[in-house]
C-alpha cells in the first residue's frame, strides 16, 4: 500500500517530508489540507494527528506525524529503496541531524520572523525595526551553514539536512512577492548561493512546490 502524505500547500515541514519522498524514489498520494477551511481540525484528520498539524503520513496501518520522526522513519523503514537521506558513516549521518536541528532550534526563528513581517502584517502595521533584525539574524545564521558545509551538500552527501533547510531558504524567496526591493539572494554567501542552484536542479524538485506559489501573486 502506498504512502500518503498529508499535508499544506506552503508548509515548509511537509515540504521536507515531500522532497525524502521523491528522493527515496517512494510511491506516495498527496492530500492537500486546506489551512483556510480549518481541514487540520477536522474529526477525519484529528483522528490521525491530535496535534492538528501537517506533516501527517500514513503507510498501510501505520501513521505517524512530526516532519523529524517521518524522514527518519522513511530511511529506516526502506533502506533499499532509492537514496539514503542520512548517508555516510556514523559521523556523517550525525553531522546531518545535527544540522537539521539547528535548522529547526536556530534558523527557524529569524525567517519565521521575516515570514509574518512580509506575508502576515499589513503594510501599515510593520515594525521596520523588526525586519531589519531579522534580515541580521539570517545573515548570521547563513553565514554559519555556509562554514559547515561539507562539500556541494550541507553534509556532503546530498542529505536530509538539505531537505530540511531548503523549504525555509526558499520562503526567504517567495517573502520578494509582497517585499519587492527585498532581495533575498543577496543575503546568501556564495557557498549557499551555489548550494541553492544545485537543490533548484534536482529533477524532482519542481514537482514539490507548493502548488499556489505557482499561482499569479495579487
Amino acid at each position: 500500500m502506498a504512502i500518503t502524505l498529508y499535508y499544506g500547500s506552503g508548509s515548509p515541514y511537509a515540504w521536507r517530508v515531500q522532497l525524502a519522498l521523491e528522493h527515496k524514489a517512494l510511491p506516495y498520494e498527496r492530500k492537500v489540507l486546506s489551512f483556510a477551511d480549518k481541514d487540520t481540525q477536522k474529526p477525519a484528520f484529528l483522528a490521525l494527528n491530535p496535534r492538528h498539524r501537517v506533516p501527517t503520513i500514513t503507510d498501510g496501518d501505520f501513521t505517524l506525524y512530526e516532519s523529524n520522526a517521518i524522514v527518519e522513519y522513511l530511511d529506516d523503514a526502506y533502506p533499499a529503496q532509492g537514496r539514503p537521506l542520512f548517508p555516510g558513516d556514523a559521523k556523517a549521518r550525525a553531522l546531518a541531524r545535527r544540522l537539521v536541528l539547528e535548522v529547526d532550534n536556530y534558523f527557524e526563528k529569524p525567517i519565521d520572523v521575516l515570514i509574518d513581517y512580509a506575508l502576515y502584517t499589513k503594510p501599515e502595521a510593520r515594525d521596520v525595526a523588526k525586519f531589519d533584525a531579522a534580515k541580521h539574524g539570517l545573515e548570521e545564521e547563513y553565514a554559519l551553514f555556509a562554514k559547515s558545509m561539507r562539500g556541494d551538500f550541507l553534509a556532503g552527501e546530498l542529505s536530509a539536512a538539505d531537505f530540511a533547510f531548503y523549504p525555509l531558504v526558499a520562503f526567504a524567496k517567495r517573502c520578494e512577492v509582497k517585499l519587492p526591493d527585498f532581495d533575498s539572494q543577496a543575503l546568501l554567501p556564495p557557498p549557499l548561493q551555489a548550494w541553492k542552484a544545485r537543490m533548484e536542479a534536482l529533477p524532482y524538485l519542481d514537482k514539490t512546490i507548493p502548488p499556489h506559489w505557482r499561482q499569479p501573486s495579487r
